[in-house]
């Protein structure tokens, strides 16, 4: 092969990984604990099924910069490990971006961390199957309901019986140590838990820490405090599916869907000081959000109350 070959080969890897993140995406670190969000969007994806929007249509048509589903990557570059929050229908690519975050880590996550069993927080783990990957005891973390329905219904039970995945056993409130400068504690929110309970994560590196809350009801039932919640860490990555009430056009009862809207968000975090509002990222976005769109005025309502939206290839030092 000559040396022409070689560099146009290598350009045509940079530039796919570049499109893979979007312009965010930097040069990974070498050393410390690092997050990286590797997907801000709600589990049906963007472009959604169904969508005729033009906006939709051109990312069908003419598909740029791709828009995974919610996820956040860790890394403890030190350790030489890697573990996923989600496992999303966009793990191939999260796990490959994952991997190169964390200085091209050979082979799957150390663990993959499952907030509940709703469409774009599990079934991903299907890529690890037969069909597949054919993976060897890939560490799954998971809380007692959520482990017992992946153990006991097809075609998650056959990941078991096959040792694709290993399933741990996740408690509320109990930590899980991940390394001698990285650990994460689970705790239950209130969301629809048809299948499972559901779960944020508090995640702890050497110096900071992150809140993740992909999923939940309302602020309001929840038996926790959210702003004292933040007010505990340094980056606090929260539910913003909705951006108001309206957003859905009277298509679904949004009873049945229900989640903080983010103007609802907006009001009840800004009581909060300066500091702790600059902590907030929303993140799980739907199709319909308009915190998609970069250069939409509700982007700017979120920057003008303080907050930041989360988007794909944000990194950040723990």
């Amino acid at each position: 092969m000559d040396i022409g070959t070689s560099i146009l080969r290598a350009l045509r890897r940079m530039c796919c990984a570049s499109l893979l993140m979007g312009p965010s995406w930097l040069t990974a670190q070498t050393d410390g604990v690092g997050l990286v969000v590797l997907g801000n969007v709600q589990d049906g994806g963007y472009p959604h099924i169904g969508c005729e929007r033009p906006d939709c249509r051109n990312l069908f048509l003419r598909p740029a910069t791709p828009h995974h589903v919610v996820s956040l990557g860790v890394v403890d570059r030190d350790m030489g490990r890697q573990f996923l929050f989600e496992a999303t229908p966009d793990l191939t690519r999260q796990a490959f971006l994952l991997s190169q975050e964390a200085g091209g880590h050979d082979g799957m996550p150390d663990g993959i961390f499952l907030t509940h069993a709703h469409l774009g927080h599990y079934s991903g783990l299907g890529f690890l199957g037969r069909e597949a990957m054919g993976a060897k005891d890939v560490p799954v973390f998971a809380m007692p309901r959520l482990r017992d329905f992946l153990e006991t219904n097809g075609p998650w039970q056959q990941l078991v019986t096959l040792n694709n995945i290993d399933l741990n056993g996740l408690r509320a409130n109990q930590t899980e140590v991940l390394g001698p400068k990285l650990r994460t504690t689970p705790f239950l929110v209130p969301h629809r838990d048809e299948f499972s309970e559901t779960v944020g994560y508090h995640i702890q590196g050497p110096n900071k820490s992150a809140l993740f809350i992909p999923d939940i009801d309302k602020w309001s039932v929840w038996d926790q405090d959210i702003n004292a919640a933040i007010d505990s860490v340094d980056f606090a990555f929260l539910d913003g599916t909705f951006f108001d009430a309206e957003e859905l056009g009277g298509h679904r009862d949004m009873s049945e869907i229900p989640h903080p809207f983010v103007m609802e968000s907006l009001a009840k975090f800004a009581v909060l000081s300066p500091e702790n509002r600059d902590k907030i990222y929303f993140i799980h976005l739907n199709h319909t959000n308009a915190l998609l769109n970069p250069d939409s005025r509700a982007v700017e309502i979120v920057k003008e109350a303080g907050h930041h939206v989360a988007r794909q290839g944000d990194r950040f030092e723990l």
